[in-house]
């Protein structure tokens, strides 16, 4: 079985924040490769909730809502989302692991 993963607009307006400050950061230290190997590593880990889903840790007391953690450099990514069926997956927040809390 495969989910079919969805990003609300909030989610969306996420990545663009994160990808403003990953080539502002790219400019910065002159690393431009940066926000394409950020890229793939968001990439690459939501193959998980297109595979399984149900494997990713509880955010809260419902067992629907999971984070998916997207490893990178010294920290990361946290996806928040939401199963909606055994159909479909909604990824309603993504932030960096440093960010102080998100939705």
């Amino acid at each position: 079985m495969t989910f079919n993963v969805r990003l609300t607009h909030e989610a969306l307006e996420d990545l663009r924040r994160l990808e403003d400050f990953l080539v502002e950061s790219a400019l910065e230290h002159g690393d431009f490769d940066l926000p394409g190997r950020a890229v793939a590593a968001i990439r690459d880990e939501f193959q998980i909730l297109e595979r399984n889903p149900f494997t990713c840790r509880i955010a809260e007391n419902d067992r629907l809502e999971r984070e998916l953690i997207i490893p990178f450099g010294g920290s990361g990514y946290v996806a928040l989302f939401r199963i909606m069926n055994d159909q479909e997956v909604v990824v309603a927040a993504i932030r960096h692991q440093r960010e102080d809390d998100y939705h």
